[in-house]
């Protein structure tokens, strides 16, 4: 049987049903944020640690320059390690029909018989190459969709100075191979990078590497020492030229999918809460004003015998109906939109399988939260009136006292018209709930500016990448060290107009317990196409005995400009340098390092030697210029920078970068809600004042004009202070975007507050027409009827 209190429960449900549903949808786009973001990091996270399970990932990588297969034996019985594999892996350059520009691949050995027992390969189409048939190729299955090849194709390649002709027998897949970029580039492009898996037997024939290989992997258990293993493997392969062991976590795709999900986690952990507070600081404010509205029915209700207990129960349960099935339909969208989004990341990261997973703790986060929020709100209006007497209480609250508020007279009283000193008598005498009003829309407002910053901070990120800090048109990477004299050859190529020389040598950069691997770019002082520049764009001084961090390594090391570091070089001579901070460049992709490349290579003891060049080329030139770059053996790879900008566009709008476009979209139904709300609860507590206004002989439009006038004015307060909180919320939002592989910029424009501000008016306008019409429809004689 349904309790009387419970009645009266579904009938202001009903009476109240577009208010309710307009809270209800704001929390619902808070939750829905948080169960999306909380279910693509669990869902990535667990995807990834079962694919790198079932195919073996190896947890040790120790490339070597050639090391012969019997010292495997030795390396299988280092303490701690359960498997050690060898393999032969080397560069080639891809010739694609009907393009003069060779396409980047690597190239790795299988077993003549059967899967690796390390770094197993997923077959996704064809079959298993044959050892006896050494042209017979599997291929890296996002490089063969982008190219349109399958198994039966033939494709040739340049592999150590030789072209071959290959048969692609097979479509594959590797956890190792999951974000895959060409040779000195950040941003992956499946068109301009591929793997090829070729049988033991040919890649030794291929690489000269009869009996012997250049890169070990060893598996170790989870509770053992990595490093010990990694210090015991550099001892053993010290005399084959190894460069340095390094564990899973430094692993080059692992890292930026590691990377990824922990932006992603820290998004997830920082960037929905922001989104929900304001919700919950929304439906606390209409929570608060909604039972205050129902003083005299909770009085009339007390009056009728209900204990403070029981009132308490029932509008408790008004407020959970609210918020729970705000919380409910949110979650229900966050499930869609995560595993909408799901797909994008999988296919963006290329797993061969989804394990969905969503972490039931956001749900009872995100219900508690919007409940919580809302009983505060609730109970705290509740106590004031739970303060009164059943007859004080059904009787209209007494008229406060606006003696202490002022008056209008002299001037004000002659320039401003009846209507509008209404409309500032009624902000300026109920400074709570007006002040409650702007901060909701002004967190409204914020949070579209944070947004519209982080949209704008991702075009920053391009602009500085790609003009202000590379201002080459190419580069080129050597397969080994060459003499300088190879860039006289460069800049002879007819329509060449600059050459400038690089190295880029790998290093560990370590400041005490803090410690990074990765590599330090040899530039010239001079330097003009691949610059270090300051946070204004101006280029900074290269020293002999310095180093030049960028902010996010610099944040790694905890460094600063002046302090000392150690660089262990691993090449060549592999020498310890002590270098000082001389510099902090601005980058916005990765976190490179430079020095001065005649001191490097000093250091190195290989003077004049360059790995790379970047080139200024003449743009009618530039297929005359990639055929001869391809006919060069030493020419290791090409990389051309339009098309490297362009593929990280394309990450930044259809891969991980595209949760800021959803982000923008829930930022602005929230705004919208926010505004629609105010709007709603002023005219729900004005009705009954403004059914008045037409009795005694005002218009349509002046008790409109009363009604918006103050939602104008809230607005107008509103808007300054939205985009002063907005400033600081964007630099919130955008560290949370941020992740290692790029660092998103707080650029606080005035198109960023502008397209908010319009927002946030837009979204004043619809709701004030929305509630005029309301208003213009009402029945005045049940309106003069309701409750105050």
């Amino acid at each position: 049987m349904v309790s009387p209190l419970d009645r009266k429960l579904l009938r202001d449900l009903w009476r109240m049903k577009t208010q309710a549903l307009a809270i209800s949808l704001v929390v619902a786009v808070g939750v829905m944020l948080l169960v999306m973001m909380s279910g693509l990091v669990n869902s990535l996270d667990e995807t990834r640690r079962a694919y790198y399970e079932r195919y073996r990932l190896a947890d040790v990588f120790a490339p070597v320059v050639r090391a012969p297969d019997r010292v495997l034996t030795r390396l299988a019985d280092i303490e701690g390690v359960s498997a050690a594999e060898g393999r032969i892996t080397g560069s080639a350059l891809i010739d694609m029909p009907g393009s003069d520009l060779p396409v980047q691949a690597r190239a790795v050995s299988l077993p003549d018989f059967g899967q690796p027992r390390l770094n197993a390969v997923y077959l996704s189409a064809g079959r298993w190459i044959d050892r006896r048939r050494s042209h017979e190729i599997l291929l890296l299955k996002s490089f063969a969709d982008a190219h349109g090849l399958e198994a039966g194709d033939t494709l040739s390649a340049t592999m150590h100075g030789a072209r071959r002709s290959f048969e692609i027998v097979g479509i594959a897949q590797s956890p190792e191979f999951l974000y895959t970029t060409a040779p000195g580039e950040l941003v992956p492009d499946d068109s301009r990078f591929g793997v090829i898996w070729m049988s033991r037997t040919a890649m030794e024939a291929a690489y000269d590497l009869d009996g012997a290989f250049n890169e070990a992997l060893l598996d170790i258990g989870r509770e053992e020492d990595l490093p010990s293993v990694l210090a015991a493997a550099d001892r053993i392969l010290d005399d084959y030229g190894a460069v340095g062991a390094y564990g899973l976590a430094d692993q080059f795709s692992n890292r930026f999918v590691a990377e990824e999900i922990a932006g992603l986690r820290a998004s997830s952990a920082g960037v929905p809460p922001i989104f929900l507070a304001v919700a919950a600081f929304l439906l606390n404010i209409v929570i608060s004003r909604l039972l205050q509205a129902e003083r005299q029915q909770i009085g009339l209700i007390k009056a009728f015998g209900y204990t403070n207990s029981e009132v308490t129960a029932h509008y408790f349960k008004l407020i959970l109906t609210i918020a729970a099935g705000g919380a409910v339909l949110g979650y229900l969208l966050g499930l869609a939109a995560g595993a909408a989004l799901i797909g994008v990341y999988v296919q963006y990261y290329k797993f061969p399988f989804l394990v969905f997973e969503i972490d039931p703790a956001s749900f009872i986060i995100a219900v508690s939260a919007s409940v919580a929020a809302a009983a505060f709100g609730g109970l705290f209006a509740l106590r004031r009136i739970f303060a009164l007497t059943p007859a004080v209480a059904m009787r209209p609250p007494t008229p406060p006292d606006y003696s202490g508020t002022g008056r209008f007279g002299g001037l004000l009283k002659r320039v401003l018209d009846q209507p509008t000193r209404m409309v500032l008598r009624r902000f300026v005498r109920h400074p709570g709930r007006s002040l409650g009003a702007i901060a909701g829309v002004s967190a409204g407002m914020a949070l579209s500016a944070g947004m519209m910053t982080v949209l704008a901070g991702f075009d920053e990120a391009v602009e500085t990448t790609f003009s202000v800090i590379d201002r080459s048109d190419m580069s080129v990477s050597f397969i080994e060290p060459l003499p300088d004299r190879t860039l006289h050859a460069l800049a002879q190529l007819d329509g060449v107009i600059e050459v400038e020389a690089s190295r880029t040598i790998p290093v560990i950069l370590r400041n005490g317990v803090h410690s990074y691997r990765g590599g330090v770019s040899g530039i010239t002082s001079s330097a003009r196409l691949q610059r270090a520049v300051d946070a204004n764009g101006q280029a900074l001084t290269l020293r002999g005995d310095g180093i030049i961090l960028t902010p996010a390594l610099a944040d790694i090391l905890q460094l600063q400009t002046g302090d000392r570091l150690r660089a262990d070089i691993r090449q060549g001579r592999r020498p310890q340098l002590d270098l000082v901070v001389t510099g902090i460049a601005e980058s916005l992709l990765g976190a490179p390092s430079y020095m001065e490349l005649s001191a490097l290579n000093r250091a190195l003891g290989e003077p004049n030697r360059v790995s790379g060049a970047y080139l200024r080329i003449d743009p009618l030139r530039r297929d005359a210029i990639y055929a001869a770059l391809d006919a060069m053996p030493t020419v290791a790879g090409i990389s051309v920078k339009q098309d490297a900008r362009e593929a990280f566009q394309r990450m930044m709008d259809n891969g991980a970068g595209a949760m800021r476009f959803v982000m923008a979209a829930i930022a602005a139904l929230i705004t919208f809600g926010i505004v629609y709300n105010t709007a709603r609860i002023a005219y729900a507590e004005s009705a009954h004042d403004l059914a008045s206004l037409r009795v005694i002989g005002f218009s349509k439009g002046e008790a409109a004009f009363v009604l918006l006038g103050e939602l104008g004015l809230i607005v107008l307060l509103a808007l300054p202070a939205g985009a002063v909180l907005g400033y600081g919320l964007s630099h919130a939002i955008a560290a949370g975007f941020s992740t290692d592989l790029y660092q998103v910029p707080a650029i606080f424009s005035p198109d960023s507050l502008g397209v908010a501000g319009l927002a946030v008016l837009a979204a004043a306008i619809f709701s004030g027409w929305m509630v005029k019409r309301e208003s213009d429809r009402a029945d005045l004689v049940s309106a003069l009827k309701s409750r105050e």
